[in-house]
């Protein structure tokens, strides 16, 4: 296996977001794509949370005016 399954904590530490945060984006649906392996264990995977947060990037600030 290729790919680095890594923890809710590991994902907090690179996105800076409690496990909280993450599990209320896992419940809406706008988080990182998870995986469930059991019924009690969450992984994510290096690449697409590290993706994820760069698809985020932007150029400049929205404008509520």
């Amino acid at each position: 296996m290729d790919e680095d399954f890594i923890h809710a904590g590991a994902v907090g530490e690179i996105t800076g977001l409690s496990v909280g945060a993450l599990a209320q984006l896992r419940y809406r649906g706008i988080g990182p794509k998870f995986y469930k392996p059991t019924p009690r264990k969450v992984l994510y995977k290096r690449s697409e949370v590290i993706a994820w947060v760069e698809a985020s990037a932007r150029e400049r600030s929205t404008s509520f005016a």
